[in-house]
């Protein structure tokens, strides 16, 4: 059913709803695949270019902050001149970014193309659920995002078993040369299947300087999380960068209250469901890529997995998300996302607590039932944001609150990945020496070891070759374990969000009205 505004839908291929979904599941499982499969190359990317954690960091975060910057811009241009034009451009450039990130050969390179893909990833994301909402009748609609969000979930929980696959037995290139095919399947189907569909909003200006402001207060934001490893969290520096990020978003939502036009509606906020779904969304990327990025770091640096072996361990995560998006979404259906994103939160507390029970040499009895917690409640998180944010949002709004709902999971992954590895690592550089000590390591070779505390934060036993073994089997003992408590403490504070992520939902979702429909009065 076209929106309104919206020129007639061709007949053939482009009449057929089911083709668009399929044609816009290639390029969001392409940005789903990307946004994991990176955390399992990490430790060999450090490796071959000399990298840092907080250049490691950059990798994934450089991505996120760019994605999440334009969202809601690749959403407009969408709404405005073409939901398809727009969509068939991002997964064009994500693709040639990708290929760059293969090419560049230094970390500089990576994170600067991670920006770029990062970029072309806003312009297709927000459109796959405009393009869906243009073709699906309002009947039909909560399936489609049901089957909309179990790609999105299997293709971020997979992709530590294909960076696997392809880091162990080709190189750490080939996790961004995979997006070439999809890519060039993903434009080919497109270009053939897609209609295209625009809102008739008369003529208004692009919000450019709310554009600027919201990348800037984003950055601000991420960099001073980024940063508060080395600078100290107490640090003046830490506190007064993070401070002036917020103090941007906070002018953010005073100045888009001022425009005629503005980049986002500061009005949606007035809606309690939708602000509270933003939220929730948001915390469900903050834990599952924050997750994903130690888990990684633990299964292959701390138990010496190979990538692959890595990878497969986490297989009961992708099972759990396949089974998960379209429980969820039936749940939200059935009985609201005041139900399913609660549930989906406590799941994802289950899944941190689990992971208290880990240590250097954890049977995998006690690895896979976090793995499947954290899977279940990832997907009804995902299952419930469209019907949340995107629900409760007008109509002449649907492809901003598309573009909300995107940003909210990317600012979200973007701060976990920061937060949790700072607190690892602040927590692993605190402890090292007393680890180092009770594992049996002399107190001056333990001294002496201070410096390594950037590969302890990763993983890493600074080990060499020429010590003698029972002195290697020390240090590696007590650089694991020091590790290990830097996991624990992610993992309670994870504990603890998801827990206020959980009663914020229930708290502030309202009950199911049945005559709404499956994504409430933005559906047309």
């Amino acid at each position: 059913m076209p929106s309104p505004g919206s020129p007639p839908i061709a007949s053939g291929p482009r009449a057929n709803p089911w083709l668009t979904l399929i044609a816009v599941a290639f390029g969001l499982f392409m940005v789903g695949l990307d946004s994991s499969v990176v955390a399992i190359a990490n430790p060999e990317i450090g490796r071959d270019l000399n990298a840092s954690t907080a250049d490691l960091q950059w990798v994934t975060n450089s991505y996120l902050l760019a994605l999440a910057a334009a969202l809601i811009l690749g959403g407009k241009l969408g709404d405005r001149f073409g939901r398809r034009t727009f969509y068939l451009v991002g997964v064009a450039g994500f693709t040639l970014a990708s290929v760059a990130i293969g090419l560049a050969g230094s970390i500089e390179g990576v994170i600067a193309f991670r920006a770029a893909q990062g970029f072309f990833g806003a312009l297709l994301m927000p459109n796959t659920l405009g393009l869906l909402r243009a073709v699906f009748p309002p009947k039909k609609f909560g399936m489609a995002v049901g089957i909309w969000a179990m790609v999105s979930s299997v293709s971020t929980a997979i992709g530590p078993i294909v960076g696997g696959l392809l880091v162990e037995h080709v190189d750490w290139e080939s996790v961004f040369y995979i997006n070439a095919p999809i890519g060039v399947i993903a434009l080919a189907f497109s270009l053939a299947v897609l209609p295209q569909s625009k809102n008739s909003t008369g003529h208004h200006r692009f919000d450019i300087p709310g554009v600027l402001i919201l990348a800037l207060g984003l950055l601000l934001l991420v960099f001073g999380v980024v940063k508060g490893e080395s600078w100290g969290w107490g640090a003046a520096s830490t506190l007064g960068m993070i401070a002036a990020g917020v103090v941007v978003l906070v002018v953010f939502g005073w100045y888009e209250t001022r425009v005629a036009h503005p980049l986002l509606p500061m009005r949606l906020f007035r809606n309690r469901a939708l602000t509270v779904g933003t939220i929730v969304t948001a915390v469900n990327f903050f834990v599952l890529l924050g997750v994903i990025f130690f888990v990684m770091l633990y299964l292959q640096n701390v138990r010496g997995f190979t990538p692959v072996e890595a990878g497969v361990r986490t297989l009961p995560l992708s099972l759990a998300s396949v089974v998960s998006a379209p429980l969820g979404a039936a749940v939200t259906e059935r009985l609201g996302a005041r139900v399913s994103m609660p549930t989906g939160m406590l799941l994802q507390a289950a899944a941190a607590l689990g992971m208290l029970t880990w240590d250097i040499d954890s049977s995998y009895t006690l690895m896979w039932p976090p793995f499947v917690a954290l899977g279940l409640g990832t997907g009804m998180v995902m299952a419930a944001s469209s019907d949340a944010i995107v629900g409760n949002a007008p109509v002449r709004d649907g492809g901003v609150a598309g573009g909300l709902q995107a940003t909210a999971l990317q600012v979200g992954g973007a701060l976990g990945t920061s937060v949790l590895m700072s607190v690892i690592s602040s927590r692993a550089g605190s402890t090292m020496i007393d680890e180092f000590t009770s594992a049996g390591v002399p107190g001056p070779t333990a001294e002496g070891l201070r410096a390594a505390e950037g590969a302890v934060a990763m993983g890493v036993a600074p080990v060499s070759p020429d010590m003698p073994a029972e002195l290697r089997a020390r240090i590696v003992e007590g650089g694991g374990q020091a590790f290990m408590n830097g996991v624990h403490t992610a993992a309670i504070i994870t504990v603890v969000v998801c827990l206020v992520s959980a009663a914020l939902a229930a708290a502030g979702l309202g009950r199911r009205d049945p005559s709404r429909g499956p994504v409430g009065p933005a559906m047309h």
